[in-house]
């Protein structure tokens, strides 16, 4: 099966896109505001609104915001303001070099909400603290790359050292997603990495991960996708 495509939205308007083109989930972000930028609480309630009121079944997610580590009390206040939006998923980047990393995802697993832990893999990705992270208990975990001019996650990193970070996950029982300025034509190689969803936003922009939302380059996208996996 080709991994489930998550597309990360900023408007009503491309989230209905991606609802209607095929994305299996809708992330909600502000591609201007760093690689887990935020939307305002008032936007990410009046998207989830919109989908639900089309009749969109698609899991939706959101990001808190690219907060440090050590701040716990604006991570806690986030999560919850995000969370009472109605979104399904809270998806918080975590930075495992931090040494405050570990409370806050022990934090992150007791709060009462659905989170996927985003770890911000630009330095290197800690297998120790991933595992760690999926014996707490989340349904899924990820890792993305910050800064995205510094090429796709699968140029900074071969398919055996990404394969480790699936297979941990999958070993504890968890679903693993990748992320980080991923390009259609690395489909193939995705496929081949077997993660359960990849996520994905200037691959499917007219121009960079600024631009608006293409129906076009966001079909092409699933379908090589799931040549892919046909062909596997």
């Amino acid at each position: 099966m080709r991994p489930r495509l998550l597309v990360s939205v900023r408007s009503v308007d491309e989230a209905l896109l991606a609802a209607r083109e095929g994305a299996d989930f809708i992330d909600l972000k502000e591609p201007g505001r760093g690689a887990l930028g935020d939307l305002p609480v008032e936007t990410t309630a009046a998207i989830v609104g919109a989908l639900r009121a089309q009749g969109a079944a698609q899991p939706i997610s959101a990001t808190i915001g690219d907060v440090p580590m050590r701040e716990l009390a604006t991570i806690a206040e986030r999560v919850e303001a995000i969370g009472a939006a109605g979104v399904d998923i809270v998806k918080v980047g975590v930075d495992a070099a931090d040494p405050a990393a570990a409370s806050v995802l022990s934090w992150l697993a007791g709060c009462g909400r659905t989170i996927v832990p985003v770890f911000i893999a630009d330095g290197g990705i800690d297998v120790v603290m991933v595992r760690a992270a999926a014996r707490l208990g989340f349904a899924a975990l990820m890792v993305d790359t910050a800064d995205k001019q510094a090429g796709s996650l699968l140029d900074l990193y071969d398919d055996a050292q990404l394969r480790t970070f699936v297979e941990t996950v999958h070993e504890e029982g968890r679903e693993a997603g990748l992320a980080g300025a991923l390009r259609r034509e690395q489909a193939a190689r995705l496929v081949a990495i077997g993660p359960d969803f990849a996520g994905f936003r200037s691959a499917v922009c007219d121009g960079d991960r600024r631009g608006t939302l293409d129906p076009a380059r966001l079909r092409g996208l699933r379908d090589a996708l799931e040549t892919a996996a046909l062909s596997r």
